[in-house]
This record gives C-alpha cells, structure tokens and sequence, in this order.
C-alpha cells in the first residue's frame, strides 16, 4: 500500500504488515485515515453510552481487547489483537498479557480498596495501559475512552474533557499532554490529572 504516513512526537509508527491490515482501500492520505478512525471512534463511543459495564466485566483483557475493536474494528483488521513486534515505547510484545494482568489486579485492588480518588484511579490505569502500548496502534485514544468509561460507568462522574481538543494533531494542547504523560512516567500524576479535567 502506498500510504505514507509522518508521525508526530509520542506516535507510534506503524509496521508494513500492520498498515496491510487497513480496511478500506480507498484510503490514500493520512488526513482520510484519521477521518474514517474517527468515525469508528464515535461509533465506540455511542456503543459506551447505550451500554452499563459491571467492574468484574470491564477489569478484563477480554474488556479491554473489545473496546479496541470497537474503536478501530471498522479499519483495521487487527483491532483488538496485541501487537505482535515492539515499538518505539511500550513493554516488549511477548509481555503484552502479564504486564496487563497485572495492571488489572492492581487496579481491581485500587477500586476495592478506595486507594486513591477516582479521578486519580482512572487516570493511573489509563498512563500503565498506554505505557503497556497494547496494540499496534490507537493506544493513546484507546486508553483515554477506558479511562472516561471508568469515570462515568463505575464512579458516575463526568467524563474527562482532555485538554478539549483533538491529542492527534500537533499543537500546543498536545505538547502539554505529552509533557504531563512524561511527568507521570516519573510518578508524579499531578500534570495528567489537572489535563484530563481542563
């Protein structure tokens, strides 16, 4: 295929067998990919809001692989699959599902245990599952709609609002997402928390 695809900072390029995984092949500019992805995301989104999620349900690997199909199934072939090479960030692919499990066992614990705010729950699972870096690609959007599906589904609060701009465009918004993404990866969650409600 002769997409050619320029990524910003924190994007994860793509391997040519995973973009042989597209979908649509009239897809010829980057600009068509986001739009299409976009309308999948909504798409998700809508299917967020119509369902109820219970926490033994949602705290899964099989949760978490659904939502990426719901988000990206329409355009990707692989949606839902654990990526199988490594990439520029995240654990190596082999470790996808321990790393994972353990993510839902410490989360799991932290809803049981009220360990910290819900803001701050949802947030700390959604900088591990992004560091985890689950699929080939859709991993920072991805994580994001589990992080407001905990918040408004479990918790009953409203969701996060991000910065309200879109993180996939290079801007301003986005350098001061990257910046707060980078702080956590420091243990400091200060910065992502006062993005995700700004």
């Amino acid at each position: 295929m002769g997409l050619d695809f320029d990524y910003i900072e924190g994007q994860t390029p793509l391997e040519p067998e995973e973009i042989d995984g597209l979908l649509i092949p009239t897809i010829a500019t980057r600009g068509e990919l986001d739009e299409f992805e976009q309308q999948n995301i909504e798409k998700a989104i809508l299917w967020t809001l119509m369902s109820n999620f219970k926490v033994d349900k949602l705290f899964t690997e099989v949760f978490i692989r659904k939502v990426h199909t719901q988000m990206y199934g329409d355009v990707w072939s692989w949606a839902g699959e654990f990526r199988k090479t490594n990439k520029n960030i995240g654990v190596d692919w082999w470790k996808i599902s321990l790393e994972l499990k353990n993510l839902l066992d410490d989360v799991l614990y932290w809803y049981k245990n009220d360990t910290f705010p819900p803001d701050e729950i949802a947030i700390r699972f959604k900088h591990r599952l992004v560091s985890i870096h689950c699929f080939p690609n859709g991993n920072g959007r991805h994580s994001r709609l589990m992080a407001d599906i905990i918040i408004e589904k479990i918790y009953k609060k409203p969701i996060f609002s991000w910065g309200a701009s879109k993180l996939s465009k290079e801007g301003d918004t986005r350098k001061t997402y990257m910046r707060a993404v980078k702080t956590a990866d420091n243990g400091n969650y200060n910065l992502l928390l006062d993005f995700a409600r700004s």
